[in-house]
């Protein structure tokens, strides 16, 4: 990567395309993906997550408990944890990192 991405990267990069997410960076197991998902947050992942708010607010619901999100938030999730984001605005958006392997466990 020879520049930072950008909030405006991710968003344009996903406007390009019409699509919920978009991957913008691989190297090894880490995966970045920028995210603005359509009225319903689709989950979950085979692999560990981490989540960096950008956009909007709403909350988050790891495993059945519910918390208030905000841009600057940082939420790890491990591989297979049922969760979703919820009562979220239209202009919601936010990274993700995936890593490891999927099931999570290392080799």
């Amino acid at each position: 990567m020879n520049q930072p991405l950008s909030l405006a990267t991710g968003l344009l990069a996903l406007q390009r395309h019409s699509a919920e997410f978009i991957n913008l960076f691989a190297h090894g197991s880490l995966v970045v993906d920028f995210y603005k998902p359509d009225r319903v947050d689709k989950q979950p992942h085979p692999r560990h997550e981490v989540y960096i708010i950008t956009n909007g607010t709403g909350t988050f619901d790891p495993a059945g408990c519910q918390m208030a999100v905000k841009p600057g938030d940082l939420l790890v999730v491990p591989a297979g944890t049922d969760h979703r984001f919820r009562h979220f605005p239209d202009d919601f958006a936010t990274w993700v990192l995936f890593y490891g392997p999927d099931g999570g466990k290392e080799a």
